[in-house]
């Protein structure tokens, strides 16, 4: 079997998935880290558009190589972020507010941008907590330029996806009371996406389903 071939029969897996839980539009977003080039071309053959990275090294390269939607996911460091704002078109992880401002200052296009909430309060993965969130949110709904899409979660380690994925839909419900526009929510991965599209995820991101297991960057 190619490697389109095999490609090919992992994505029409997960897009069978998604189409047997969705009753609301999903976007899936192939996530190609420490996958090369020539997969993300792969994919993009075969009709995908939106394509996510979380190393802003991989997603410069491949986003010259590569048209799409680039999405970026991955914990924000502020000083890889000027470079980040120049490939992504999507953000799924501002956490920090110090970070909005960089991406005002540098930003050359309009992003859309999703807030990723903390589930259990351990910032150093990642997340705002929700009484940061909507600071947060009203920071970013203010700009004329950007535009607030919703919220990114990913569950605690070790925790329950369907627990974990219903305390995050709690969380959006009170959210979208206050930014009913801000509606897209960012959830789901290789493991748990059918579980994250249960609880009204818009937005999955899926790699390992696809691509199949890590392999170094080549």
């Amino acid at each position: 079997m190619s490697r389109k071939e095999e490609i090919s029969e992992n994505l029409e897996i997960v897009r069978s998935k998604i189409a047997a839980v969705a009753a609301h539009p999903v976007t899936l977003i192939a996530v190609t880290k420490t996958f090369p080039v020539s997969d993300a071309q792969i994919l993009q053959q075969l009709g995908v558009t939106d394509f996510g990275e979380n190393r802003d090294a991989e997603g410069a390269e491949k986003s010259q190589l590569v048209s799409g939607n680039w999405h970026f996911q991955g914990q924000i460091q502020s000083n890889k972020l000027k470079s980040i704002t120049s490939w992504a078109s999507v953000i799924h992880s501002l956490d920090d507010p110090r970070h909005f401002e960089i991406i005002e200052k540098f930003a050359p296009h309009p992003l859309s941008i999703f807030l990723q909430v903390s589930l259990d309060g351990a910032h150093h993965r990642g997340g705002a907590g929700v009484d940061q969130l909507y600071q947060l949110a009203e920071k970013v709904t203010d700009s004329p330029i950007h535009t607030l899409a919703g919220l990114m979660s990913v569950p605690p380690v070790g925790a329950d996806p369907d627990q974990a994925y219903s305390q995050l839909a709690v969380i959006r419900t009170e959210f979208l009371k206050r930014f009913p526009k801000a509606s897209s929510l960012s959830a789901g991965m290789s493991g748990d996406y059918e579980v994250a599209i249960s609880h009204g995820a818009t937005h999955v991101r899926v790699g390992s389903s696809i691509l199949g297991s890590r392999s170094p960057h080549r």
